[in-house]
């Protein structure tokens, strides 16, 4: 669910004008309760509604999960006798690597090389005293809660235009809609810096729900038995309590409410995610569509990159350019093409796995590991 629910945020960014510095822009807003009011119009509230359960949700959600696999390596690395963080450190510097190819030739808003790079401060911090991890958990929570509360302020004082962006700039509209693929790559190399500016601003989140999803882990959250079920009952309902009433809170201050809806409530609404979706599993031993959710997060890593790389092929100029060719013609066309991907990526999932043990990238990766530090990656 985490896969295909980061898509549903993504696939605005391909759809809008100027691709992905129309992120930087402001061309991807303009989906708030706030402005549902001004225009209730069913395609407008179509689009708010979409993505209002969507954005940042599912990608804090990811966050806590990749934590959870964190922990589950560290215990793996324990039982069988192997130094860590050591033994952890080529997993995530080759995950950086992934990521570094996949924001050149791929997508500006990748969250791998943020993972990779978090994921071996968390790993220290493993090895660390709970009392160390309990310190840095509280510090990153009070530095980003203060960093997401100046930030709004700033929106908040600021004029319109500060706050909602000027729009992309004609040329880079041009060059999404018709530019070609090494072109669209030199503009990611000659604008790294903005185009990565958001894992610099949520490195502390980042942090935190990693550390949650060791936490969550270690405390039988994800457990099957009578405390798991009850773990899960309280996820889902302080997650939905304290996030549903925030995210709609800041959805209704529009674009000034931005970086709380993101940042602050999408991360605990991810929490109510999670636990919802295992009260589903504890009360329905087989609920449909788990087999094609299960194939998708045993392949995430390679779902996760062709889900991008479709999206490119289908907006920009260099593939099929419905960006610009559709542009103007509502929202309904971005959510259909969300839910072909996903149905394309279930079924290549499900027929690959029928074939392979993993997915083409992780069997990528596997293998790489394997032949650079042999005992550090266990055959499947």
């Amino acid at each position: 669910m985490a896969i295909l629910g980061t898509l549903m945020t993504n696939v605005w960014i391909f759809a809008a004008p100027g691709g992905e510095w129309g992120a930087l822009t402001g061309a991807t807003s303009g989906a708030t309760l706030r402005d549902l009011l001004d225009d209730p119009s069913p395609a407008l509230a179509a689009q708010t509604f979409f993505r209002l359960a969507a954005d940042g949700k599912f990608l804090a959600l990811l966050t806590v999960l990749f934590g959870v696999g964190l922990a589950i390596q560290y215990d793996s690395a324990r039982r069988r006798g192997r130094p860590w963080p050591k033994s952890y450190r080529p997993r995530g510097w080759f995950l950086l690597a992934e990521g570094t190819v996949h924001f050149v030739l791929v997508f500006a808003w990748d969250v791998l090389m943020a993972y990779a790079l978090c994921s071996l401060l968390v790993a220290r911090l493993l090895a660390a005293s709970d009392r160390v991890r309990r310190v840095v958990f509280r510090s990153a929570v009070a530095f980003h809660l203060v960093l997401m509360t100046v930030g709004s302020l700033a929106l908040a004082l600021g004029d319109e235009a500060s706050a909602t962006g000027l729009g992309p700039d004609a040329a880079v509209v041009d060059l999404y809609a018709h530019g070609s693929y090494p072109e669209q790559i030199a503009f990611r190399l000659a604008n790294v810096l903005a185009l990565r500016i958001e894992p610099v601003i949520s490195f502390a989140l980042l942090t935190v729900l990693f550390l949650l999803g060791v936490r969550l882990y270690r405390a039988g959250a994800f457990a099957p038995g009578e405390e798991g079920r009850r773990l899960r009952g309280r996820l889902l309902a302080w997650g939905l309590g304290i996030g549903l009433p925030l995210s709609l809170a800041a959805s209704l201050a529009g674009s000034q409410g931005f970086l709380i809806q993101r940042y602050v409530a999408a991360p605990a609404l991810a929490l109510g995610y999670a636990g919802l979706v295992g009260v589903i599993l504890d009360r329905f031993a087989r609920p449909p569509l788990i087999g094609s959710l299960t194939a998708v997060g045993r392949t995430a890593l390679s779902c996760y990159v062709a889900q991008n790389l479709l999206c490119a092929l289908a907006c920009y100029g260099f593939g099929l350019g419905l960006a610009e060719r559709l542009r103007g013609s509502g929202p309904w066309w971005v959510m259909g093409l969300w839910a072909g991907v996903c149905l394309l990526l279930v079924l290549g999932a499900r027929l690959w796995l029928h074939r392979f043990p993993t997915g083409p990238l992780e069997s990528v990766q596997r293998r790489v590991l394997r032949r650079a530090v042999p005992a550090a990656v266990p055959r499947p």
